[in-house]
């Protein structure tokens, strides 16, 4: 396994008695896309907030190659932080936000700067940043953290307001950095679809703590979906050590989530004599939603 980069142990932070974080336990592979999901309010960006070391955690440690963060300039100079929510100074315009983290993060990039202005053409660097559109900041965001160099890069719903073509354009250059430099990128997003095209790793959160933490090739082996049309109208009943999720049907066909690995469940599922059977790869949406269907949400009958 690769060495971690970015560790949480029993992280534990409280707003008014509220445990945003409660004991959370989180290790960021070097040179990894580390996905962060989970449902609102469960603890994403509060995380978030500690690993770039805006907040301190009331116990627990937060460490990057075993240093902590927090109160730590030499740490924070290895990571660049694209938030949820922008903040410059204010009227500070892009070129002017670029001298300013040139004299902070010493490995930035100037070179890099001036070849970016094509990518990101359609930004007035010379404009305060606070006073271009949304789409447009998050641009002017993207383009300075990228001549940081940084050796990690957190992002908070990153691509939020960027169209397709630019979607596209920045994870090239996040996915160029990562296979090139080693950079580590710890994300966080909403959209899974988005985050399974690029991602390796996968950290589930709910109500302050990281439920689940695999590679998305672990996490995709250890859950599968069968379609079954058994003999009999009706599902037989199962045996209770073959551990199924969710069970749902249209017609004759059943669709049982069932953890474990497909070839495993399948053989299991053949015993029955079933008319049609059929493994199907979960998607990391669907993979989601059933790992939190006891946590937060009752899952209704999902057929994707």
């Amino acid at each position: 396994m690769s060495e971690a980069m970015i560790e949480a142990r029993n992280v534990v932070k409280a707003f008014d008695g509220f445990r945003a974080l409660d004991g959370l336990t989180m290790t960021v592979p070097r040179g990894s896309i580390y996905g962060l999901v989970g449902p609102n309010g469960a603890g994403k960006s509060t995380l978030l907030r500690h690993v770039t070391g805006i907040y301190r955690q009331d116990s627990g440690s937060v460490l990057l190659e075993g240093n902590p963060i927090y109160e730590n300039p030499a740490a924070k100079a290895r990571i660049a932080n694209i938030p949820d929510e922008l903040y410059y100074f204010l009227s500070a315009s892009t070129r002017d936000m670029m001298r300013f983290y040139k004299g902070f993060y010493p490995r930035f990039d100037q070179g890099r700067y001036e070849a970016l202005k094509d990518v990101f053409s359609t930004v007035n660097e010379k404009q305060a940043i606070r006073r271009l559109s949304k789409g447009m900041q998050k641009q002017a965001a993207f383009w300075l953290a990228l001549c940081c160099r940084p050796e990690v890069l957190v992002l908070d719903e990153p691509v939020d307001g960027l169209d397709p073509v630019m979607r596209r354009q920045v994870w090239s250059l996040l996915m160029g950095d990562v296979a090139e430099h080693g950079t580590t990128v710890l994300v966080s997003s909403h959209n899974l679809r988005e985050l399974e095209d690029v991602c390796d790793h996968v950290g589930i959160l709910s109500r302050g703590r990281v439920l689940i933490e695999r590679s998305l090739s672990d996490l995709q082996e250890n859950l599968v979906k069968m379609q079954v049309v058994f003999q009999e109208k009706e599902m037989p009943r199962m045996p209770e050590d073959l551990q199924i999720l969710h069970v749902s049907r249209v017609g004759r066909i059943h669709t049982l989530i069932v953890r474990g690995g497909a070839t495993e469940v399948t053989n299991r599922l053949a015993a029955f004599g079933p008319i049609l059977l059929e493994a199907l790869p979960l998607t990391l949406e669907e993979i989601f939603i059933y790992e939190l269907g006891g946590e937060d949400y009752a899952v209704r009958d999902i057929v994707l």
